[in-house]
């Protein structure tokens, strides 16, 4: 069997976890900041878990993470 590619997008935008989660950056925050609250913006620099739904795609898309 050959090696099977990473998608290189994928895997520059996707890290796992301990737990085998991928955890991956928000949305949003590279322009157009002036009218977003500091709030918004400060919650917006916290990782997050890509969603349960997504898993299956990801986890093709980076078959040895």
């Amino acid at each position: 069997m050959p090696k099977i590619k990473t998608r290189r997008a994928a895997a520059k935008r996707f890290t796992v976890t301990g737990s085998g989660e991928f955890k991956r950056n928000k949305a949003y925050k590279s322009h157009i900041l002036e009218k977003k609250s500091p709030k918004r913006k400060r919650n917006l620099r916290k990782a997050a878990i890509a969603s349960h739904a997504d898993f299956g795609r990801v986890k093709k898309m980076l078959p040895y993470a």
